[in-house]
C-alpha cells in the first residue's frame, strides 16, 4: 500500500513538474524578441539599456530585448540602411536628416532633453568665439554636436574657422584629460566622468536657456527611441511595450540613483559612481525627460528648425517623422 502511494505521489509530482515546465516554456515563448542598436558607452543612449536588462523591465512587458552597441557613424549607417529597425540612440537632427533623405523613420518617445558644453584647459579660450583659428574635438555625427553649432552660431561664431577633430563619444574624455585639443565639445554622462579625473577643466557656457527662449523654443527634446516607419506601423503593440519598458527603467533610475550608478557606469571606481549618482539626482545636465513624441510635436519641430539654421538639415523633416499614436 505504501509503495503504491509513493508511486502515485511520484507520478503526481512529475505531472506537476511537467505542467510548471510547460507554463514556464510558454511564458518564455511569449516574450517577443527585439534587437535595438545603441551608441557605445559612455553615451545617453547606453544609459537605460543595462537597467532594462538588469531589472528585467523588458520581460515584465513581454519583450526580450538585445542591445547592440555601435559608434555614432556605424549606428547611423546601420539604422538608416534598415539593418536595425529600432534605434535606442535616436537623436532628433540625425533622425530628421534621415527623413529628409527619404528614409521613412519615426521618433517614438523622448528620453533626454539637450544639454552640452565645451570644456578647455587653455588660458586663451574663454568664450566660444575664442575657438576660431583653434582646434576643437567633437563627435560631429551626433545631434549634440549639431546643437552646439547652433548655439555657437547664435553667439556669432564662424564654425568654418574652427578645425574640428572628429571622434566617437568615448574619445572625448581622453581628449579633454590629455589636453590634446584646444577645447572639447562634450555632454553627459561623459562630462561627469571627466570631471572626476580632471576637476580643473573649465566649461564654456553655451547660454542655452536664453538663446533657446529667444529662438522661440520651449523644451529641447534631444534623444530617445526611433524606428523605421514600417516597423512602427506594423507593430503598435510592441511600440507600447517598448515605451512601458523604457518608462519603468527611467522611473527606477530617478528613484534609485545610488543603485543605478553601477549599472550606468559598469566597473567605474567609487568616485565616478558617486559623480554619476549626483548627476542623476540633479538631472540638470542629464536632462532625463521621458515623454511620448506625440506630446511634444512643437518642441521637436523647433529642434528641426535649429538644424535647418545651421544647414545640417536641408529642409524641414516631415510630420510623419513624429510618431502620432498615443502611448501610456
Amino acid at each position: 500500500m505504501t509503495s503504491r502511494l509513493n508511486r502515485i505521489i511520484g507520478l503526481a509530482a512529475a505531472a506537476l513538474a511537467l505542467a510548471f515546465g510547460a507554463i514556464a516554456g510558454a511564458r518564455a515563448q511569449a516574450l517577443e524578441k527585439l534587437t535595438i542598436v545603441i551608441f557605445t558607452p559612455p553615451s545617453l543612449g547606453a544609459l537605460l539599456p543595462p537597467v532594462i536588462k538588469a531589472q528585467k523591465f523588458d520581460q515584465a512587458n513581454g519583450l526580450d530585448i538585445t542591445f547592440e552597441e555601435r559608434p555614432p557613424d556605424a549606428y547611423v549607417t546601420q539604422f538608416n540602411s534598415g539593418e536595425f529597425k529600432i534605434g535606442g540612440s535616436a537623436s532628433l537632427t540625425t533622425l530628421g536628416l534621415a527623413d529628409v533623405r527619404g528614409v521613412k523613420v519615426k521618433y517614438l518617445f523622448n528620453l533626454f532633453d539637450f544639454w552640452g558644453t565645451v570644456v578647455t584647459s587653455r588660458d586663451n579660450v574663454k568664450t566660444l568665439k575664442d575657438l576660431e583659428g583653434k582646434e576643437l574635438a567633437g563627435a560631429r555625427s551626433t545631434t549634440n554636436y549639431q546643437m552646439y553649432e547652433f548655439f555657437a552660431k547664435r553667439q556669432g561664431v564662424d564654425s568654418s574657422k574652427i578645425k574640428v577633430v572628429n571622434t566617437a563619444p568615448p574619445g572625448l574624455i581622453s581628449y579633454a584629460i590629455a589636453d590634446r585639443a584646444d577645447a572639447v565639445q562634450i555632454w553627459e554622462p561623459a562630462y561627469s566622468l571627466m570631471i572626476t579625473k580632471k576637476s580643473s577643466i573649465r566649461a564654456i557656457d553655451l547660454n542655452i536657456a536664453k538663446t533657446w527662449k529667444d529662438f522661440g523654443g520651449g523644451t529641447i527634446p534631444y534623444l530617445g527611441v526611433g524606428t523605421h516607419s514600417e516597423w512602427a506601423d506594423a507593430n503598435p503593440d510592441k511600440v507600447q511595450k517598448l515605451y512601458a519598458a523604457y518608462k519603468a527603467a527611467a522611473e527606477w533610475v530617478q528613484k534609485n540613483p545610488d543603485e543605478a550608478a553601477p549599472l550606468l557606469a559598469k566597473g567605474a571606481p567609487p568616485e565616478e559612481l558617486k559623480a554619476v549618482a549626483a548627476m542623476i539626482r540633479s538631472n540638470e545636465r542629464l536632462g532625463m525627460k521621458f515623454v511620448a513624441a506625440n506630446d511634444i510635436k512643437k518642441d521637436i519641430e523647433a529642434v528641426y528648425k535649429a538644424g535647418m539654421e545651421i544647414n545640417y538639415l536641408p529642409s524641414m523633416p516631415s510630420a510623419a517623422s513624429i510618431y502620432d499614436k498615443p502611448l501610456k
